[in-house]
């Protein structure tokens, strides 16, 4: 069994001693803020500062993964005798899938005798992550590289995002909700309850009033959706509000005994469209 290589996109939100430690190629994207810099999503940038720009109403936009960089990021493993297993960022939110495709179909004219599998994961942010995750405990267990894509293939649609925006006005300027509605919402403190569907894009599943049932709301859809399914973890991120992070957690430990969560926060790009105070719980489930 040949040695393989599993990368995803900087959209996965996985932490930077996650993808060292378990030896995970990130593929950054970009973004820029008021159409001046364009900065590489990586360790180095200041998330805090990031959200306080938004809050600031400065407004950054994002840019699907760069092909020259793809190309260079699998070339790397392909050189080392490796091939590469690609968990992308769907393709329901962004061409970076597209990208990692058309990226793989160059190489393999380069590289025959590699295999170069891109696996489109219809995920986000940390659930995406988990995915990722996933990925390699199962590479970890001696799973081989087709396999392994079979099994993320018959899975992805079990990967189950639910979450919450603390400001509806970033849903309203990405053409997620309209203007009015916006305005309306803030007025009367509604707080929308989305999810990822099995298309791979951010639909909204229900509104309600307050923050704290917004958020309690979030894993009371967790049981609802979780099935038969035993997860030994879940992962949960957000944009720069720790404390409403940790209350979830605490919630999610109360009712299903998980004591394993990983808290992350949400990357530039993600955060772009969904904006500071978004919160999100990810973990496997009957349905999405």
């Amino acid at each position: 069994m040949s040695d393989y290589v599993i990368s995803t996109e900087s959209t996965s939100d996985l932490p930077v001693w996650y993808t060292t430690d378990h030896d995970v190629t990130v593929i950054p994207l970009t973004f820029t803020f008021d159409g001046v810099n364009i900065l590489g999503e990586s360790e180095n940038v200041d998330l805090k500062d990031f959200y306080d720009r938004m809050r600031g109403n400065a407004l950054p936009k994002t840019m699907a993964s760069n092909i020259d960089t793809v190309i260079k990021k699998f070339r790397e493993a392909l050189d080392a005798g490796k091939d590469v297993l690609h968990i992308a960022f769907s393709s329901g939110l962004s061409s970076s899938c597209n990208n990692a495709q058309i990226a793989a179909g160059m190489l393999k004219e380069e590289y025959p005798d590699r295999k170069i599998n891109v696996v489109d994961s219809l995920c986000a942010s940390l659930g995406q992550g988990l995915f990722v995750d996933a990925a390699v405990r199962k590479r970890k267990e001696g799973m081989g590289i087709d396999e392994l894509t079979a099994w993320l293939e018959e899975n992805k649609l079990h990967v189950c995002h639910i979450f919450t925006v603390d400001d509806l006005k970033y849903l309203k300027n990405g053409g997620r909700i309209s203007r009015a509605t916006a305005i309306l919402g803030t007025l009367i403190n509604v707080k929308p309850v989305l999810h990822t569907d099995n298309e791979g894009h951010l639909v909204s599943l229900f509104n309600v009033r307050g923050r704290k049932k917004a958020l309690t709301s979030l894993v009371d859809k967790m049981e609802e959706t979780v099935g038969n399914y035993h997860n030994s973890r879940v992962f949960i991120s957000h944009a720069d509000c720790i404390e409403d992070a940790k209350f979830v957690g605490d919630l999610v430990t109360k009712r299903f005994g998980i004591t394993e969560i990983m808290y992350g926060e949400i990357g530039p790009v993600i955060g772009s469209h969904a904006g500071p105070g978004t919160l999100a719980l990810f973990y496997f489930g009957e349905t999405r």
